[in-house]
């Protein structure tokens, strides 16, 4: 296969989407949708990946608490 560049790659799938059948439109579109979710990560700034890299290792190293507890130690946090 001779390598295309990006534009014309998007030009292709484009003319391919157009005449698929639904089963292949559903396939792709459930393919976008699987990359994006798993990319939410790559988008966020760089602080927050690090804060939330160590929130994961602190719980789980078992340094967490239930969100009842939560709700107990600080109830102003959960009125309206």
């Amino acid at each position: 296969m001779i390598a295309i560049d990006i534009k014309e790659k998007r030009k292709e799938i484009k003319k391919y989407i157009e005449v698929a059948d639904e089963h292949i439109v559903k396939v792709v579109y459930a393919i976008l949708e699987a990359d994006a979710i798993d990319n939410w990560l790559d988008n966020m700034p760089e602080n927050i990946k690090i804060d939330l890299k160590e929130s994961i290792k602190q719980a789980d190293n078992g340094q967490k608490i239930s969100h009842d507890e939560v709700k107990r130690i600080h109830p102003q946090w959960f009125t309206k």
